[in-house]
């Protein structure tokens, strides 16, 4: 089995790099493809390429750069089955939702191509009346676009619907866990009319290709997304050259269940939020805060949610509800948190073990009680299908216990009382707020977080900003008289 190719300045390169990355199905361990971890000069070479490319993309009018956006869309739309099994095949994720992850990233690509006559600039009033403040918008120039191993499909068309219809170009460095669907879709962005090299794909490690991407000097835009370590190198390496960086990190969402809940609608989301992707999402239910009226009738019926999940590996059995997760090492990680909530005195409600299968990294939907708001099961990201619950009084102590986290990206809210919706809308401190509906994001809305989940923001108009440099013009003139 030979190694993936790169793709580099327009074409198909076979790389140099001896250091051979197997990939591996989580739900069978069998090695399914083989990338590289590019070399430094391959790495170099895709943004010099970008660089050159980026050229002459900015220059194409935004009517046909939006063209070719939908075009890309439309291609992946063209042959989404056999995406959607790719994803599923190297992710782990059911085939169901495999396709609606395709299904968003094609929606992504068609929504960006619309801004193709939209990015526009301002003109402002002077101080001085023979004189034009001209404000424009433009690209920043090559962006790095860093993608993990949770959701590749979706972020990738995240970072490169946004870097063409703003006029960059781009180097993607697709997860060296998952990278099948990003270079299965290098072949349409090969036929789609893109000038020699505005899209260029390096395989590797964070530790290396990441890095080197990091702290080009030619790359204007790091976009990254993945863990708070990851972030934090990147921002180390952007730093030797100033570059800027736009970082979605992690998450620890808390969910805020009111005695004025619909308690079977809360029940009903919040497990589609906590086995969705067997819980790797960084915007998925990770801790519960229930009232103490209800917090019995919530959690029996929480429990009973948990335990009626089908797990299993969806490219054999079309009823599943989850799968495993990605890797040995996650599993272990999971498996740790969990043991230590039990070693702290938690008490496992259902789940808290590895899944009885033959092969794969599966573990079982788990529901922990009897922890407190400060355990390190409800302070640090599990990223598995594990959902701890604990009570509070008032809803003054369910904010305090919500905002009291180094994350900031999502967090939920379960209750009819206007109130309490008015009040979490003042007082909660995250980029989102999800109101009585499962957590997950809109396209056409603006995905961010605050402290350590991450810098900057995608997604919508405001998420274009990011892509995109200010140029002031000042306008002098005489009269002509």
């Amino acid at each position: 089995m030979k190694p993936q190719h790169l793709y580099i300045n327009g074409e198909f390169v076979e790389s140099q790099s001896n250091d051979i990355i197997d990939v591996i199905n989580p739900a069978t361990e069998e090695v399914i493809s083989k990338v590289v971890d590019a070399t430094e000069e391959e790495t170099n070479n895709a943004v010099e390429s970008a660089w050159r490319g980026q050229k002459e993309w900015e220059k194409v009018p935004q009517i046909e750069r939006g063209q070719i956006v939908r075009k890309i869309g439309d291609e992946i739309a063209a042959d989404k089955e056999t995406f959607a099994k790719m994803l599923s095949e190297e992710q782990g994720k059911p085939l169901e939702e495999a396709r609606g992850e395709i299904d968003t990233a094609v929606s992504f690509f068609h929504y960006m191509s619309e801004w193709n006559r939209k990015i526009g600039g301002d003109i402002m009033p002077s101080d001085d009346p023979n004189e034009q403040i001209l404000i424009q918008k433009k690209p920043i120039g090559v962006v790095a676009g860093i993608i993990p191993w949770n959701y590749p499909v979706f972020i990738f068309a995240r970072k490169v619907a946004t870097s063409l219809i703003t006029g960059c170009s781009v180097v993607i460095k697709p997860s060296e866990e998952t990278p099948n669907t990003a270079i299965a879709f290098s072949k349409i962005l090969d036929n789609v009319g893109l000038p020699k090299g505005v899209y260029n794909l390096v395989t590797g490690k964070g530790d290396t290709v990441g890095n080197r991407l990091s702290s080009h000097p030619k790359v204007a835009l790091i976009s990254m997304t993945g863990s708070v370590p990851a972030g934090t190198k990147v921002m180390e390496a952007a730093a030797q050259n100033i570059t800027k960086v736009n970082l979605e990190l992690g998450g620890k969402a808390p969910i805020i269940v009111s005695k004025h809940a619909d308690l079977d609608l809360a029940v009903k989301n919040i497990k589609a939020s906590r086995i969705e992707n067997a819980g790797q999402a960084c915007i998925s239910a990770e801790r519960v805060y229930v009232q103490e009226e209800v917090a019995d009738a919530f959690t029996k019926k929480m429990v009973a949610a948990m335990e009626d999940t089908k797990v299993g590996y969806s490219l054999n059995d079309d009823n599943v509800e989850m799968g495993p997760l990605s890797s040995a090492h996650h599993l272990e990680k999971v498996e740790s948190l969990v043991n230590n909530a039990k070693d702290n005195g938690a008490r496992i409600e259902v789940g808290g073990e590895r899944m009885n299968m033959d092969k794969g990294y599966f573990y079982a939907p788990t529901v922990i009680t009897n922890v407190k708001h400060e355990d390190e099961i409800m302070t640090t990201e599990v990223f598995g299908p594990v959902l701890p619950i604990t009570t509070y009084k008032t809803f003054a102590e369910a904010i305090e216990y919500a905002n009291d986290s180094i994350y900031g990206l999502a967090s939920a809210l379960y209750t009819n009382n206007y109130n309490e919706m008015m009040q979490a809308a003042r007082d909660l401190h995250y980029g989102e707020t999800f109101v009585n509906r499962e957590t997950g994001e809109a396209i056409q809305g603006y995905h961010a977080g605050m402290r350590q989940s991450g810098i900057g923001g995608t997604d919508g108009k405001h998420g274009l900003n990011d892509f995109l440099s200010t140029h002031v013009m000042y306008l002098a003139y005489k009269d002509n008289n």
